[in-house]
């Protein structure tokens, strides 16, 4: 997608770029300038490696914030459990942004669009490219809008059973619990990939894919917490 189709990124984001040039960078992968080649376009590498480092303020920053009394040590734990390259991947599935990525063919034929380490990359990347946009200030309210329910969350006591917290969030809101379907299955018998739909009344929140159905089941409540996140914090915006 060219220029003219960010802004409903930009919408999801919550930032309008000054320079869309640094939006295209930041979503362009190194295997579409392999096939695409321009000198006036660049690879998306850069912007990664400044945005690792934006990323871990911002979320370092946010935990200070919500967790004054907690340890350093505490806090750089919390940290590394956010910003791991599933958590990023998760993040990114809740805005689309594999929608909007440049790829070379390879990678869109092998699922590049869903790739965890790809979409953690680009997500750093649309960090970095935020900053350099508007400072740090910006790029803190963007990460305050796709991370906070997890930065909230970081010390729950059951922060990693995501189908338990999702369990209690759509009883309590929607009266109706999430509804969990296997859609797909691949490899041999004992090496089998799961893959997992899940509902919640008619809609379909997320899914996911596990080397067992409850893995899948746990990282398809995760997305859909995060999805459901990000569409509280856009509905207040």
């Amino acid at each position: 997608m060219e220029s003219e189709s960010y802004g409903a990124l930009e919408a999801r984001l919550g930032h309008h770029f000054e320079g869309p040039e640094r939006l295209r960078t930041a979503l362009t992968h190194k295997s579409y300038l392999n096939e695409n080649p321009s000198p006036e376009r660049q690879d998306n590498e850069r912007l990664e490696f400044l945005g690792d480092a934006v990323l871990s303020l911002a979320i370092g920053h946010l935990l200070m914030e919500e967790f004054p009394a907690r340890s350093e040590g505490e806090l750089s734990k919390a940290r590394a459990q956010i910003v791991h390259e599933g958590g990023l991947a998760e993040v990114a599935e809740t805005i689309s942004l594999g929608e909007w990525l440049f790829l070379g063919r390879g990678e869109e034929q092998t699922g590049g669009r869903h790739k965890s380490s790809l979409l953690g990359d680009a997500i750093e990347a649309l960090l970095a490219a935020i900053y350099l946009d508007a400072g740090f200030e910006a790029a803190l309210g963007v990460s305050r809008r796709l991370f906070g329910e997890r930065v909230r969350q970081a010390f729950h006591p059951g922060s990693g059973d995501y189908k338990t917290r999702l369990q209690e969030l759509a009883q309590s809101r929607y009266r109706t619990p999430p509804r969990y379907q296997v859609v797909g299955a691949q490899g041999p018998d004992h090496d089998k990939t799961f893959e997992v739909a899940l509902h919640l009344g008619e809609r379909e929140l997320s899914r996911a894919e596990g080397k067992s159905k409850k893995e899948a089941e746990q990282r398809a409540a995760e997305r859909a917490l995060a999805l459901l996140a990000a569409e509280d914090a856009a509905a207040k915006a």
